[in-house]
């Protein structure tokens, strides 16, 4: 077979999103949608919002949540609080990565090189009301498999994009292929919630998180400060593509709600297969930064079945030799059944 590895990437993302379906006597039908699905959330990061086109350039998810009570007693590992609403999600991704020259044939070896990462995902999620608990295996490839090089080239041919950034010539140095694994779990818990004059709620969530895998593999803490109305209790902040904290998926909220919020995590890196190349094959790589931190900050609406978050992530240098820290712009719309 030509490509072995798009084929079990594609069939292990066919395979998750068929699982929340399973046992449905007619999957069509819009109650087991409903209790499939509870709610769907599309994220998309770039940093097109800052004039740049490098680094971390791109990144996109869909994530299915299902109805609370949907974990299977046997997925239930040990590691959420007792009493807390458990449900079961689904995710499709995919991140690209490119050096700040995207005009050389033959990029510098200084410059991270050119990788693109197409995964599937299963997880698992808690909530008591204060505490949020999050555990996801992330599976698939990393290299040409992924299709990050025609993805970006699918988007740089449009018109208004292709005016204001470079044509990609490097793709023929990213990484090799490589099958690619990466389990993550994140902790968050409302510290802090008090009334505030205006009908205004502040609040302070601190967070924990940890990543093992070829993938990532890293540790990190931090906490997000925010202010606003109507404020779901099971709103945990916009989810972020990883490694940023990944958030909570959208709450039916009964008026319209907002918030604007700021939050500051810093990171221990051991693993970012991104920077430190293949692990069994030969690859360009460069020297990664241990200590990587991100500036996180935006504004969520929600109201009825949607939520709407725009947020700007800025994060430090993550390799020796970087020039700038990056930024890139993020954006969730999540609808709630």
């Amino acid at each position: 077979m030509k490509h072995p590895y798009a084929f079990r990437a594609a069939a292990l993302a066919a395979a998750l999103f068929v699982l929340p379906f399973a046992g449905a006597p007619d999957a069509l039908a819009a109650d087991a949608l409903h209790d499939a699905c509870n709610s769907l959330s599309l994220q998309l990061e770039n940093d097109l919002t800052q004039d740049t086109d490098r680094h971390y350039t791109h990144g996109s998810k869909l994530t299915c949540t299902q109805p609370e009570g949907s974990v299977p007693e046997w997925m239930d590992v040990g590691l959420f609080p007792e009493g807390g609403k458990q449900r079961l999600s689904f995710s499709l991704g995919q991140n690209i990565y490119t050096p700040n020259d995207l005009k050389s044939f033959n990029p510098p070896t200084t410059d991270r090189p050119y990788a693109g990462w197409l995964y599937a995902g299963i997880g698992m999620t808690s909530d008591t009301g204060t505490y949020f608990d999050s555990l996801e295996l992330d599976l698939g490839i990393i290299g040409p498999q992924s299709y990050a090089e025609e993805t970006q080239r699918l988007f740089h041919g449009i018109s208004w994009i292709h005016a204001r950034t470079p044509h990609p010539n490097g793709w023929g140095f990213q990484l090799k292929n490589e099958p690619g694994i990466v389990a993550t779990y994140d902790h968050v818990w409302r510290a802090v919630s008090k009334p505030m004059p205006l009908g205004l709620t502040a609040e302070v969530l601190p967070q924990t998180g940890a990543a093992l895998g070829n993938v990532f593999t890293y540790a990190e803490g931090g906490a997000m400060v925010r202010l606003g109305q109507n404020i779901a209790p099971d709103d945990y902040g916009p989810p972020l593509i990883r490694p940023s904290p990944p958030g909570s998926a959208p709450a039916r909220a009964e008026r319209f709600g907002w918030y604007v919020f700021v939050a500051a995590q810093e990171r221990a890196v051991g693993q970012n297969i991104f920077l430190d190349g293949n692990t069994f094959a030969h690859s360009r790589s460069v020297d990664k930064n241990t200590w990587v931190g991100e500036l996180t900050w935006g504004v969520v609406f929600t109201w009825d079945w949607a939520r709407l978050a725009l947020v700007e992530v800025n994060r430090t240098r993550e390799f020796e030799g970087q020039e700038h820290p990056d930024a890139y712009g993020a954006m969730t719309l999540g609808v709630r059944f």
